[in-house]
C-alpha cells in the first residue's frame, strides 16, 4: 500500500480530511495505482477537493477571448458579459445580479506583460511559482519572442476542440527552474503515471493528429529554444520531451470555468414564489438555447491541470465519481455518484456522457485510441458477449436491413 503523498497537504483544501476519507493503492503492474475509501461515503458527498500542482489555459481558448486568470483559471468575466458574449445579444440583462461572484475591482496585472490575474493573491503565485521564467515583459505582442513562436506552432498543430497544452509543459518546466528546492517538484511530476517509450510514440501521434504527427522535432526545437535549463537537460532530449508529451497528455485533467454556470448555480439554489421561479427557469432555458445555437458547445473557459490525487482514479464504465469545477476556478471537486463503501475503489470516468452510452465495442475504441488500456471494468465484463462492431457499424447494419422500426429503432439511436 502506498503511502499518503505528503506534498499534497499543501495543495488540497482539507488534508486531514481528505486522508481520512481515501488512501492511494498499488494495484498490479497494468493497472498501476488506484484510489480507494478508508470509510463509507454518501452520494452526493465531497470526497476530496484539490488543487493542481500546476494548470494552463488552452491557447486557443484564450485567442477566442474566454478571458481567464493566468494562475487558477477563474473566468474574468462577469456573468452578464459572459451571456451576452456566448449568446450574441450585447443587450441581454441577467435577473438577480447579486449571483454573480465574480469581482472586477479585485483584477491585477503583471505590470511587465499585462496577463490577467483575478486577484493579488493569484498573480503573487503565479509569480512565486513559474511567471518569472515566462514572463515576455514588452515582447508579450512580439511574433519572434521563442515563446511566442512555440505557442503559435502549438495552435497550428492542436485545433479546438483541445485536450492538452504545450503551455502545461511549459510551465512544468519554469515551475523547477524557479524552484529552489528542484527535487522537490521533480520528485512531484514523477508521481504521473508513465508509459512506455512505444505508448508515448503512440499518445503523442494521437495528440497531434497524422497531419502534425512529423513536427514532434518541430515542437521539441521550439521548446528548447524558448525554455532550455540545463538541470533538466532530459526534457529536452528527444526521449524526454516525448516522456514529457506523454505524460501531460495521458494525465492531463479538463478544467472548466464559467461565471454563467455559477450565476445559474446561484439562481438554482434561491428561495422564489413558484411564479418567479418559473419565469426564471424559462429565462435560463431560453437563454442556453440562444448560446447553443451562437456558440455551440464551446462555453467554458477551458485549460487543463496535473492533480496527483485525482490522477490516480481509474477509469471505469459505471463511475461512482466525478469531478467538477464549482468555484468557477481549478479547484477540482471529487463527488460521489453513488454511495460507496469501505475499502471500495472510487472511479471516474474517461468517456463523456454520450461516450459512456455507446456500445462495449464502441467505449474500448475510444479508450484504446486516448488512453492505450483494454477496460475491465463491471459493465463491461457484463457486455462481453456483444458483437465487436463499433455503435456507427450497428447504426449502419440496421439502416441497411431495415429491420429496426419502434422501439428497436429507439434503443438504436440510444447507442450512439
Amino acid at each position: 500500500m502506498a503511502a499518503p503523498i505528503d506534498d499534497m497537504f499543501s495543495l488540497c483544501a482539507d488534508s486531514s480530511k481528505v486522508w481520512s476519507y481515501v488512501e492511494v493503492r498499488t494495484i498490479d503492474k497494468v493497472k498501476g495505482k488506484g484510489l480507494f475509501a478508508k470509510k463509507a461515503i454518501r452520494k452526493g458527498e465531497t470526497v476530496f477537493m484539490e488543487r493542481p500542482l500546476v494548470c494552463a489555459q488552452f491557447l486557443w481558448n484564450a485567442l477566442y477571448k474566454y478571458r481567464a486568470c493566468d494562475y487558477c483559471l477563474r473566468s474574468l468575466e462577469a456573468a452578464e458579459e459572459n451571456a451576452r458574449r456566448l449568446s450574441g445579444n450585447p443587450s441581454l440583462i441577467l435577473p438577480y445580479p447579486e449571483q454573480c461572484r465574480v469581482r472586477p475591482e479585485l483584477h491585477q496585472a503583471c505590470p511587465q506583460c499585462q496577463v490577467m490575474y483575478c486577484s493579488s493573491e493569484c498573480r503573487q503565485a503565479a509569480l512565486d511559482q513559474y511567471h518569472r521564467a515566462l514572463c515576455l515583459g514588452l515582447s508579450q505582442e512580439d511574433p519572434e519572442h521563442p515563446i511566442n513562436k512555440l505557442q503559435d506552432a502549438w495552435r497550428n498543430m492542436h485545433f479546438p476542440p483541445e485536450t492538452s497544452s504545450i503551455m502545461l509543459m511549459s510551465r512544468m518546466v519554469s515551475t523547477v527552474k524557479q524552484a529552489k528546492d528542484k527535487g522537490h517538484w521533480l520528485k512531484l511530476f514523477s508521481q504521473f503515471c508513465s508509459r512506455t517509450a512505444n505508448e508515448e510514440e503512440e499518445i503523442a501521434h494521437k495528440l497531434l493528429g497524422e497531419k502534425f504527427q512529423g513536427q514532434l522535432a518541430l515542437l521539441r526545437n521550439l521548446f528548447t529554444t524558448a525554455l532550455y535549463d540545463e538541470h533538466l537537460n532530459r526534457w529536452f532530449t528527444p526521449e524526454g520531451f516525448l516522456s514529457l508529451f506523454s505524460l501531460v497528455g495521458t494525465n492531463g485533467q479538463g478544467i472548466g470555468t464559467s461565471s454563467l454556470s455559477q450565476w445559474v448555480h446561484g439562481c438554482d439554489a434561491l428561495e422564489l414564489p413558484r411564479q418567479q421561479r418559473e419565469q426564471l427557469d424559462a429565462f435560463i432555458d431560453q437563454l442556453y438555447k440562444d448560446i447553443e445555437r451562437e456558440t455551440g458547445d464551446f462555453l467554458n473557459c477551458e485549460g487543463s491541470g496535473l492533480f496527483l490525487l485525482q490522477s490516480s482514479c481509474n477509469h471505469s464504465c459505471i463511475p461512482n465519481a466525478e469531478a467538477s469545477f464549482p468555484d468557477n476556478n481549478f479547484l477540482l471537486h471529487l463527488t460521489a455518484l453513488c454511495d460507496i463503501g469501505p475499502g471500495e475503489e472510487i472511479c471516474i470516468s474517461y468517456l463523456d456522457c454520450c461516450q459512456r452510452e455507446r456500445s462495449r465495442h464502441s467505449r474500448h475504441k475510444i479508450l484504446r485510441e486516448n488512453y492505450l488500456f483494454l477496460c475491465t471494468c463491471p459493465r463491461c465484463i457484463s457486455q462481453a458477449d456483444e458483437p465487436d462492431v463499433t455503435s456507427e457499424e450497428e447504426e449502419d447494419d440496421g439502416e441497411g436491413e431495415g429491420e429496426t422500426e419502434g422501439d428497436e429503432a429507439e434503443d438504436e439511436m440510444t447507442d450512439v
